[in-house]
C-alpha cells in the first residue's frame, strides 16, 4: 500500500519527519525559506523545492507532478504560516500586522481544487477556525465531496499527544475516501502530561552565551547585565511582581510600568519545571519574549536552541544547519519555532494510515461476504 504526500510550507521538516515515522512516503516539500533546505533534506527522505505557493497555485501541475503515478492514497498537506491568525500577529484593535500572508490558504485551496488529493491536511493556530478565509476553504472541501474530521477532533491540545508544551492547534483532516479523524489522545489526565524537566533535564548546565562542546545545538544566547539581574531575581513560575514586591522596581520593563501592560506576566519569567512548557515560538531563545527562562535557578539564561527543539519533539540529533555561520540563532530559532512538532505530525500520519487501512479491511470484508 503506497501513501504518497506532498508537504507545502514544509519548513525544516517537522511535518514530513512525523509523516515518515508513521510510514507515509513524502515525495516533496515546498517552502520559500532557503534555510529550510538543509534540515529538510538532511533529516527526511524527501526533496526540498524552494518556491512561493502563490505562483504554484497558478501553475499547479508542478506540484501534481510530484506524486507518483496512481498511489493508493495521495495526501496534500499545508501548515501555512500562522502569523495572520495568531494573537501575536494582531494589534490591540484586532487588525492583523501581517497582511501579506492572508492569501496563502486561498492559494493552497487552488492547489487542492486542481490536484484533488485523496486526503487534505492543514494545521494552524486555534484562531484560524473563525476566519472567513478558513471558512471558505472548509466549504470548498465539502463541495468537492470531502468528509472532514469533526470539530471536537480538530481542537488539539498538544500535551495530550505527548508534546511537552501547552501548544493549542487546529488540525483539519479531509478525505474523499470516507470518515477520518485523529487518534484519541494519549494522555487525558494533567498528571500524565510530559513536562519540561522530563524533556530537557538530562542536558548539562550551560551559561548565557555558552555553547556546550558535546552538543552542537546546546547553545544559549547572551544576556545583557540588566537581564542577568532580572533572571537572577526570578523564581520558576514567578513574574515581574517579584521584583516589585522585593523593591527592585528598576528591573521592571517599560510595559510593566503601565496599567495596560501589567497583565503581561510571561516576559522575563522562568518556566515551571513540572508542567509542559509554554508554546515554543520563533523567539524562544530570547529571555524577554515569554516565559522562556530556564527553570534551574543555577542556570541564569533562556532556553538553548537544543532545549527548544526537544520541547518541539525533534530528536536530539536532528540537524538544522551545515555551518553555523550560514544561519545563526535567529534563523535556527525560526526553523524550530515554526515547525509542526514531529510527534504531533506522527499522530496525523497515523490517522491517515489507520483511515486507509480500515477502509481496506472493510473492502476485503465486503468482498468475502459477497
Amino acid at each position: 500500500m503506497q501513501i504518497s504526500a506532498v508537504d507545502m510550507f514544509c519548513g525544516a521538516g517537522g511535518l514530513t519527519y512525523g509523516l515518515e515515522q508513521a510510514g507515509i512516503s513524502v515525495e516533496a516539500g515546498f517552502d520559500i525559506d532557503e534555510h529550510s533546505e538543509y534540515p529538510y533534506e538532511a533529516n527526511t527522505d524527501s526533496v526540498f523545492n524552494k518556491a512561493r505557493v502563490q505562483p504554484l497555485a497558478r501553475n499547479p501541475e508542478r506540484v501534481a507532478r510530484m506524486f507518483p503515478w496512481n498511489p493508493d492514497l495521495s495526501v496534500l498537506a499545508a501548515c501555512a504560516p500562522c502569523q495572520p491568525y495568531s494573537t501575536m500577529g494582531h494589534t490591540r484593535d484586532g487588525e492583523t500586522t501581517d497582511h501579506k500572508k492572508w492569501g496563502l490558504l486561498n492559494s493552497f485551496k487552488q492547489l487542492v481544487k486542481y490536484i484533488e488529493p485523496d486526503v487534505v491536511v492543514t494545521e494552524n493556530v486555534l484562531q484560524v477556525r473563525h476566519d472567513d478565509t478558513y471558512l471558505g476553504f472548509k466549504e470548498t472541501l465539502k463541495d468537492m465531496g470531502y468528509e472532514l474530521n469533526p470539530p471536537e477532533n480538530r481542537n488539539v491540545y498538544c500535551p495530550e499527544y505527548g508534546v511537552p508544551q501547552k501548544r493549542k492547534r487546529w488540525v483539519l483532516l479531509a478525505s474523499r475516501e470516507g470518515p477520518i479523524r485523529l487518534p484519541n489522545p494519549i494522555y487525558t489526565d494533567e498528571s500524565e502530561y510530559p513536562t519540561v524537566r522530563e524533556t530537557i533535564d538530562y542536558l548539562p548546565a550551560i551559561e548565557a552565551g555558552e555553547k556546550h562542546p558535546e552538543y552542537e545545538l546546546h547553545r544559549a544566547r547572551t544576556l545583557s547585565s540588566t537581564n542577568l539581574e532580572r533572571i537572577r531575581n526570578m523564581e520558576p513560575g514567578g513574574d515581574w511582581r517579584l521584583w516589585e514586591e522585593g523593591g527592585l522596581e528598576h528591573l521592571l520593563a517599560d510595559c510593566h510600568k503601565k496599567e495596560s501592560g501589567r497583565t503581561y506576566k510571561a516576559p522575563y519569567s522562568r518556566m515551571r519545571p513540572d508542567e509542559p512548557a509554554p508554546t515554543i515560538t520563533t523567539q524562544f531563545y530570547n529571555y524577554g519574549s515569554g516565559r522562556f527562562g530556564h527553570y534551574d535557578t543555577s542556570q541564569n539564561r533562556a532556553l538553548s536552541l537544543l532545549e527548544g527543539a526537544l520541547l518541539q519533539t525533534f530528536p536530539e540529533d536532528y540537524e538544522f544547519y551545515d555551518k553555523w555561520e550560514d544561519v545563526g540563532v535567529k534563523n535556527v530559532g525560526r526553523l524550530i519555532g515554526n515547525a509542526v512538532p514531529p510527534l504531533l505530525a506522527e499522530q496525523i500520519g497515523r490517522a491517515i494510515v489507520d483511515h486507509i487501512e480500515s477502509d481496506l479491511t472493510l473492502a476485503l470484508t465486503d468482498t468475502e461476504d459477497d
